[in-house]
């Protein structure tokens, strides 16, 4: 039977390297520091290249992670990260998996709880407790894993992969709760999986030291130890933070190096305490500091989007090619019957079981039955058991194969099954208008009454209360945020449209929405360039098309409703078409949108302008007319 002792006396990291050709290694001509800086250049530019390629084709940068640190590692030899970094791999590796956990924490907000509180609760406690038991006989029974060994793969497999799930649901922009269900389940569960990975191990040991008496006292000694230095440690350390931000005592150059040199300390001081604890406490941390109400965090954090990019192409690149090839071999057809059966049957019982009772509808309980990648926080908490434990290969292998088999089959399959069950649609029609003004409100609300979805935002408070008692969909905050489009629910929504008076903030927020809806889906309000700018030159940094026309500028708008102008909708027929709506309204008519009969939205612009036929819904700014409703 396959499998491997769990438990030995520590075995050396760095084992005798074989004979083989290694011109990263050198022949003796490199120093060390020159090996070092030639490995971390190939992970670098390896790990972004990754990214950018699967950018470009739409597909999961996991895989070409992945596949890059093989090709790298095992298939070429030109990187050996034991080797390269040798006692330094196993608190790299950590300390990265606890930034990227802390970024993804600082995403969670409260509110969004209210409709979703018990699935997610259930999912990451009765569903996460179906899945390792489930896994755990899997892996003794299809993989032949000894049984220590399979109730801690188990264990890391009730991880998911928020760095994975994230991408997805911000590409598919699904409508009601099974979103936010699956992006709290993603971020949550990896600190709990890994607690759980860490309570197995330990006892495990301890049965194997005093029976499961003692056993048992040991794992609730460590549960009871976790939970408290956790919570302790992160409440400790956000007070004083938000207390001397709140005091200007920290400056703005300053305020994110500080915030990561916080989290690095909290997560270290948080394991020297308790062992294994300090994901669950930097977790924790995220989560404070993102609700508490007293300081903006988010103008603070602008690092971590980068940080959070390049860490997980470093790590994925370099946990990639420490895959070795014969522990892969030796799993055989047998991984791929595994894998099969955590998506059939593991995943569908865990969110049939933590479901009931619920109020979800059947098609978010199956969207989320099909909706569990494993990403880096499985392959990092594998890596460090081996690296620390001197685990097996099989480990290791058995989780890099779930990871590739899950994040293939649910990042291709998941998108058109979404469509399938109502919760996305290929060519989503709503309309994100940017500013709550009076004006804005006018013209959301006839959209709205076209069957179109509209989501305002506006960082005025006052604005965004009017927009809500007149029935809108608000969102209240700055749209330059880093999170700003990740908290707003854009499920349904795929253009934009920006009505301030802010030539710089139009621009700006065109940019974020321009790489979500391509620039085609991008509306601005035209405006005189700045001094000493053609207009030629102005137009090629517009980071979408200009809507309704070149002389509708925002103060145009302001002048007409000032004037009386109002918001019309109107739906053209054969005896009112859109010549005879022209002949009524006059040449100040200014069309807006055309909605047709499918309930697609076209905005009118200047350079493409829709020709209106009868059957479409025309909504345009008019002056009263005698005789109109």
């Amino acid at each position: 039977m396959r499998g491997t002792r769990l438990f030995h006396k520590r075995s050396r990291l760095l084992a005798e390297s074989q004979s083989r050709i290694d011109w990263t290694q050198g022949t003796g001509w490199m120093s060390d520091t020159e090996h070092l800086l030639i490995a971390l250049a190939w992970i670098v530019v390896v790990g972004i290249g990754a990214q950018w390629i699967a950018w470009a084709t739409r597909l999961p940068s996991i895989l070409l992670l992945l596949a890059s640190g093989f090709i790298l590692g095992p298939a070429t030899d030109v990187l050996q990260p034991d080797e390269v970094f040798g006692d330094l791999l196993l608190p790299a590796v950590s300390l990265s998996v606890a930034l990227i956990l802390f970024e993804g924490a600082m995403g969670l907000r409260l509110r969004e709880l209210k409709e979703s509180l018990r699935p997610i609760l259930c999912l990451v406690s009765i569903g996460a407790l179906v899945t390792w038991v489930l896994a755990a006989a899997a892996a003794r029974l299809l993989l032949g894993l000894e049984t220590p060994t399979a109730l801690l793969l188990g264990a890391i497999l009730v991880v998911t992969g928020p760095t994975v799930i994230g991408p997805i649901l911000l590409h598919l922009r699904p409508t009601g709760p099974a979103g936010q269900i699956s992006k709290w389940e993603g971020i949550v569960i990896d600190p709990i999986g890994a607690v759980l990975a860490v309570l197995v191990f330990e006892a495990l040991r301890a049965v194997e030291l005093g029976g499961m008496e003692h056993a048992a006292w040991e794992v609730a000694g460590d549960l009871l130890r976790t939970v408290g230095v956790g919570l302790g440690l992160s409440f400790v350390a956000a007070g004083p933070l938000v207390w001397l931000m709140r005091r200007f005592w920290i400056p703005d150059f300053l305020a994110s190096p500080i915030l990561v040199a916080v989290v690095v300390a909290v997560f270290t001081a948080s394991n020297v305490v308790q062992p294994e604890s300090g994901l669950l406490t930097v977790t924790v941390l995220g989560v404070i500091l993102a609700n508490q109400k007293w300081v903006e965090m988010q103008r603070v954090v602008e690092f971590k989007e980068n940080l959070r990019v390049l860490l997980i192409s470093g790590l994925f690149v370099i946990l990639g090619a420490r895959l070795k090839v014969a522990d892969v071999l030796a799993l055989g057809w047998s991984s791929v019957a595994f894998v099969a059966f955590l998506i059939a049957v593991v995943r569908p019982a865990a969110v049939w079981v933590s479901t009931i009772g619920s109020g979800l509808k059947w098609e978010e309980k199956a969207f989320l039955a099909w909706l569990a990648p494993r990403g880096i926080v499985a392959a990092a908490v594998a890596s460090v058991f081996a690296l620390h434990e001197g685990i097996g290969g099989e480990l290791v292998a058995a989780t890099f194969a779930v990871i590739i088999g899950t994040v293939a089959i649910y990042g291709l399959s998941i998108a058109p099954l979404a469509q399938r069950l109502g919760l996305a649609t290929p060519n989503p029609q709503g309309l994100v208008i940017l500013s709550a003004h009076p004006g804005a409100r006018a013209i959301a609300l006839k959209v709205k009454e076209a069957g179109v979805r509209v989501l305002m935002v506006d960082s005025n408070p006052d604005n965004i209360r009017v927009a809500r008692m007149e029935g809108l969909s608000v969102w209240l905050g700055s749209i330059l945020s880093h999170q700003a489009i990740e908290e707003m629910d854009l499920g349904g929504i795929g253009r934009f449209l920006a009505l301030t008076p802010n030539r710089e903030i139009n621009s700006l927020a065109g940019q974020h929405f321009r790489e979500l809806f391509g620039r085609q889906s991008v509306f601005l309000l035209p405006s005189p360039p700045a001094k000493g700018i053609r207009s030629e030159t102005a137009a090629k940094f517009i980071p979408g098309r200009i809507a309704f026309g070149p002389q509708i500028t925002f103060d145009y708008l302001q002048n007409r409703f000032a004037q009386g102008a109002r918001i019309k909708k109107t739906r053209l027929t054969e005896e009112f078409d859109f010549e005879a709506f022209k002949a009524h309204y006059g040449g100040a008519a200014v069309p807006l949108f055309l909605i047709d009969g499918a309930g697609r939205l076209r905005v009118f612009t200047a350079a493409d302008p829709p020709q209106p036929k009868v059957g479409q819904t025309l909504i345009a700014m008019v002056d009263p007319v005698e005789g109109d409703e």
